[in-house]
């Protein structure tokens, strides 16, 4: 199969299977990160896959290109992504492993697969992620010997969270993994806290047959929320399709979004953390920032993308950081990487001191807001409209603007944001204001910034 550099994303390298990867592409890519591995004097890398139906067959090639360049390969078998980054943390079998590959495709389509590379304790992204194709492209690659050995992890990771996570009294919960590969490990997790756990969808199967694995779109909540009418469990915890990623039901069917659940844990992390830095993506609510403050954090805004978010909490020493696609990153009695399961213990610690969990999540600040929302544009484009927006559009009525990624406008009753996707060809927006006339002007004034920019966009609201 030709390299296609479509492939080397942002954040990971994704593609299709039998279209843009197979095992051959994979190979290579264990080849050019060994060398890279190698360039920085690193010996060893744990590995992992989740599970798709590609996942034994990419892993076997990966494992020989990097094999190929003298690096040991550890073998976690099939887990969640957050147990690679577990993993890359700690010492197995007397080697401390600070590089990580998890071979995954996250939340997209059952044919689709891809990696998330962590390469000496950092996610790597953006300029990284193109080496590795330049590397490719040149062959410019180490030789060597390495060996393979395998490992399981979970039984040192879930001795490490039930050490750490204590509950105040035991929680009835209903988990919906969508056929992910978290499937394998939630239910084990949560009862070993103590909690009584119902089951959706846990077996892992990669054809994913009963609803995407994405916790982000509300139809793909709509069991819990049935199961939470219908049962006598108090909360819903849905997966992503490898498990870095939370989304959270009350009882009474409200979905609790990521920005939201970061107030519960902000206030948490800052009665040990005074002062602390708090970072969220700038698809958040405002009423983040405002809470923060309120319990004595400062709170930092900053580009979305798990491995930029990643790379600015290792920069400042912020104790927490969260995006609003469901990606929570803990430092605080943690490592500093995204981990749903993490994640939703942390959650029913604080909830099981609450009298009524239910009430304490809807009491959270709110505010009328649209879901995300996507204009779809030729390759590239996104970037040159924002571009535009940038240099030229006038938002009259706004009190401030931040370009840190794409455009956000904060007004005295909302904000609205316009962002290039660094994932797909689609213009991201998002609104938020204290009323449906607000949000009605403010998309009034992004709607004539954007048409300025591409006069043929198709506009979703």
């Amino acid at each position: 199969m030709q390299l296609s550099p479509s492939i080397f994303k942002a954040y990971d390298i994704r593609g299709i299977i039998d279209e843009t990867l197979d095992p051959s592409i994979a190979k290579l890519i264990g080849q050019a990160f060994g060398s890279e591995m190698r360039e920085l004097g690193e010996t060893d890398i744990v590995i992992g896959r989740d599970g798709r139906l590609s996942g034994p067959s990419l892993t076997e090639a990966l494992t020989e290109g990097l094999l190929s360049t003298g690096i040991n390969v550890i073998d976690l078998g099939m887990v969640a992504t957050p147990m690679v980054y577990f993993a890359a943390n700690h010492t197995i079998r007397g080697k401390k492993p600070q590089s990580g590959i998890m071979i995954t495709g996250s939340h997209n389509p059952p044919n689709y697969n891809g990696f998330k590379m962590v390469l000496g304790t950092s996610a790597i992204y953006g300029e990284q992620i193109q080496s590795l194709r330049k590397r490719i492209e040149v062959k410019q690659f180490a030789t060597g010997q390495g060996s393979r050995t395998t490992f399981d992890i979970f039984p040192m990771y879930l001795a490490y969270i039930v050490g750490d996570v204590k509950l105040a009294r035991p929680m009835k919960i209903v988990v919906d993994c969508g056929n992910g590969v978290g499937g394998a490990f939630a239910g084990q997790l949560f009862r070993a806290l103590g909690c009584e756990v119902q089951e959706l969808f846990c077996e892992v199967d990669g054809t994913f047959p009963n609803h995407h694995p994405d916790p982000a779109h509300l139809e793909n909540l709509q069991d819990l929320i049935k199961n939470l009418q219908t049962s006598d469990n108090e909360l819903g915890l849905a997966f992503d399709g490898d498990a870095d990623r939370l989304g959270v039901v009350t009882k009474d069917g409200q979905v609790i979004f990521p920005d939201r659940q970061m107030m519960l844990f902000a206030k948490d992390v800052l009665s040990r953390h005074p002062g602390g830095q708090i970072i969220y993506d700038v698809k958040c609510t405002r009423n983040l920032a405002t809470f923060v403050k309120q319990h004595g954090g400062e709170p930092l805004m900053w580009k979305t993308g798990h491995s930029l978010v990643k790379a600015k909490l290792k920069e400042t020493g912020a104790p927490l950081a969260g995006e609003m696609s469901g990606h929570i990153f803990f430092k605080d009695r943690w490592f500093g990487f995204d981990d749903g399961l993490y994640t939703g213990a942390r959650l029913l610690e604080i909830l099981s001191k609450e009298t009524d969990p239910n009430q304490t999540l809807n009491d959270l600040p709110n505010a009328l807001c649209t879901p995300e929302l996507q204009i779809a544009c030729a390759e590239g484009e996104p970037f040159t409209i924002l571009e535009s927006i940038k240099a030229h559009a006038k938002f009259p009525t706004s009190e401030a603007i931040n370009t840190i990624d794409g455009v956000r406008v904060e007004y005295a009753d909302g904000f609205g944001l316009a962002r290039p996707s660094n994932t797909t060809p689609v213009v991201v927006m998002r609104f938020e204001a204290d009323n449906e006339a607000a949000i009605t002007r403010i998309q009034e004034e992004f709607k004539l910034a954007v048409l300025a920019a591409k006069p043929d966009a198709k506009l979703p609201f």
